[in-house]
């Protein structure tokens, strides 16, 4: 196998294709993975792997020129998430001849709005019974799939048999820097305190009115908040202080002293 380097990006052929698109050729190099391509500068609109060991669609730079990848006759059993931030562009993907098993494995190809052409003729899925009507609802961006133009009647009838598809496994996807949802139960409300009755509401009032101070106020709020009322509860915290520090008292005292 052949990594592909800086040095095979320059020395692969460079030309004008009949579309008028700079296309550079690195097939038949047995490359097992897509890397090192920022060394072609964003200079090309085609890029063509064909012919290579590829197992898995990503690995690309940013690169926003390009508009077409050619991948036939590789090994791809897996597509990346989020090719649109690296391929803002890409219009038209051939993996003809790959090995995509599963239905769902197209799924990250559902955040690529660019993409309007998608061929994967000779691919395990393309034998499923529901492959076309699948792509087409879950792809809705694509025009022509397998070289075959997408018809209204195949977008009405992969609506009626799969409906809305937008929420799929794949959008659960875990990805880094992503933000988690928080969980029903995370978020469970705190006990709630129930109101003071009407007879300490007066001496609430007087305590915040008399209070002189933000250490004052601050302790009134948590006095509160754990639903105890100013001058009750202290006068009680008072009483509990000076019975402990009385005990104190006596426990500490010499032996023989009463």
């Amino acid at each position: 196998m052949v990594k592909l380097t800086a040095d095979l990006v320059a020395a692969s052929a460079q030309f004008v294709n009949a579309l008028g698109d700079r296309e550079i050729d690195l097939r038949g190099n047995k490359i097992p993975v897509i890397e090192n391509l920022g060394a072609t500068l964003d200079q090309f609109d085609t890029y063509d792997l064909s012919d290579n060991e590829i197992r898995k669609l990503d690995g690309f730079p940013h690169l926003p020129r390009l508009k077409c990848v050619l991948l036939n006759n590789n090994r791809i059993l897996r597509i990346g998430n989020n090719l649109e931030r690296h391929l803002p562009h890409l219009e038209t993907l051939v993996l003809t001849n790959n090995n995509v098993q599963e239905l769902t494995d197209l799924d990250p190809l559902h955040t690529v709005k660019t993409l309007t052409t998608l061929c994967l003729l000779k691919n395990p899925v393309s034998a499923n019974s529901s492959y076309r009507h699948y792509v087409i609802n879950r792809l809705p961006q694509l025009r022509v799939l397998d070289f075959r133009k997408i018809k209204q009647k195949e977008r009405e009838e992969a609506q009626r048999l799969f409906g809305d598809t937008k929420a799929v496994a794949s959008n659960n996807t875990f990805e880094p820097g992503e933000n988690l949802p928080t969980r029903a139960l995370d978020q469970a409300p705190a006990p709630a305190v129930p109101p003071p009755p009407n007879k300490d509401v007066d001496a609430i009032r007087a305590a915040i009115a008399k209070a002189s101070s933000l250490d004052e106020m601050q302790r009134l709020e948590a006095l509160l908040k754990s639903g105890g009322v100013p001058g009750k509860d202290d006068g009680r915290r008072a009483k509990t202080s000076q019975v402990e520090e009385e005990e104190e008292m006596e426990t500490s005292a010499p032996n023989g002293v009463s």
